[in-house]
C-alpha cells in the first residue's frame, strides 16, 4: 500500500465522489470535470501508484491499487463514495466495486471493459527512452526526440505532461519501469469467482468512436454489473471527456441523477 496523492474539490460533507484516471495519466486530467462537480460534490482526485505526484512501487496490480485507494477513503474518513475511473482507473473502480460493494455508492466506468484486450504499449515505452534527459533543455526538445514512431502529435503532448523539472534536471513523474513491467496486468483483468457481481447503480460511458467496449463485452458486463446502463457519446474516442466534454457531461449527469 503507497499513500496517494490526491487533489481535493468542492465541500467536505457533501456527497463524495472519486474520479480515478487512465495509464500515463495523473489527477489533473479530472480538473474541467472536478470543477464543474465541485459546487454539489465532495470530488476527490488521486494520482495512482506509478503516477504524478504519488509514490512509486515495484508491484502495479489492481490488487495493489484497490488497497491504495481503500487507504484513501480511511485517510479522509470516507465511507462510502461515487466511484467513477477511466481506461486504467475504471478497472481500479470495477474490482473496487466488485471486491468491496460496501465501499461504492454507485459505479461509473469511462471507455474500458472488465476484459483482457491482449495489446500492449510497447511503442509507447520506447518513445519515452527515445528522450535523452540529460540533453534537453525543454518540452519541445523532449517532444522532438519523441517523434519517429508511430505515436501522433497528440498522444506524445498527452505523454509529455509527465515531463517535469527538478533540482536535479529533467524527469519523468511516471514510474516506466514498474509499468513496463506490469503492462500485461494492467491490460488484463483479473480472474474473479463465478458469482462476483456489483448491484449497485452503474453506468459505462464510451466513445462511439472508440474500440474499447465492444457490443462483444456487454454480456460479460452485464453479467458483473447487472444494473448497468451504456451511454455512448458520439464524435469521442477513448478520451471520452476531452474529446467531447459536453457529451460526457450529458451521460455523466444521467448517472449522478439516477435512482
Amino acid at each position: 500500500m503507497v499513500t496517494l496523492h490526491y487533489t481535493r474539490y468542492g465541500t467536505p460533507g457533501k456527497p463524495p465522489v472519486l474520479l480515478l484516471h487512465g495509464l500515463f495519466g495523473a489527477a489533473s486530467n479530472w480538473g474541467s470535470v472536478a470543477r464543474r462537480l465541485e459546487a454539489d460534490y465532495d470530488v476527490v482526485v488521486p494520482d495512482l501508484r506509478n503516477h504524478g505526484k504519488s509514490p512509486h512501487a515495484t508491484g502495479h496490480s489492481y490488487s495493489d491499487m484497490v488497497d491504495d485507494v481503500l487507504a484513501l477513503y480511511d485517510t479522509l474518513q470516507i465511507e462510502r463514495a461515487i466511484v467513477v475511473g477511466h481506461s486504467m482507473g475504471g478497472k481500479v473502480a470495477m474490482m473496487l466495486a466488485l471486491q468491496h460493494p460496501q465501499r461504492v455508492e454507485r459505479l461509473g466506468v469511462v471507455d474500458i471493459a472488465p476484459v483482457d484486450y491482449g495489446h500492449n504499449f510497447d511503442e509507447v515505452f520506447a518513445r519515452f527512452r527515445a528522450v535523452s534527459l540529460r540533453t534537453i533543455h525543454s518540452r519541445a526538445d523532449a517532444d522532438r526526440q519523441m517523434d519517429g514512431g508511430v505515436i501522433g502529435g497528440g498522444v506524445r503532448a498527452f505523454l509529455l505532461q509527465n515531463l517535469v523539472k527538478g533540482p536535479d534536471g529533467w524527469a519523468w513523474r511516471l514510474n516506466l519501469d514498474a509499468l513496463d513491467h506490469a503492462q500485461a496486468e494492467i491490460t488484463g483483468f483479473p480472474d474473479l469467482p463465478a458469482d462476483a457481481s456489483f448491484d449497485g447503480v452503474t453506468q459505462f460511458i464510451h466513445g462511439a468512436l472508440s474500440d474499447y467496449v465492444l457490443p462483444a463485452h456487454q454480456s460479460r458486463i452485464s453479467q458483473l454489473f447487472p444494473r448497468v446502463e451504456v451511454c455512448p457519446v458520439e464524435g469521442a474516442g477513448h478520451w471520452v471527456y476531452a474529446d467531447q466534454p459536453q457529451g460526457f457531461a450529458v451521460c455523466l449527469d444521467a448517472f449522478l441523477q439516477r435512482t
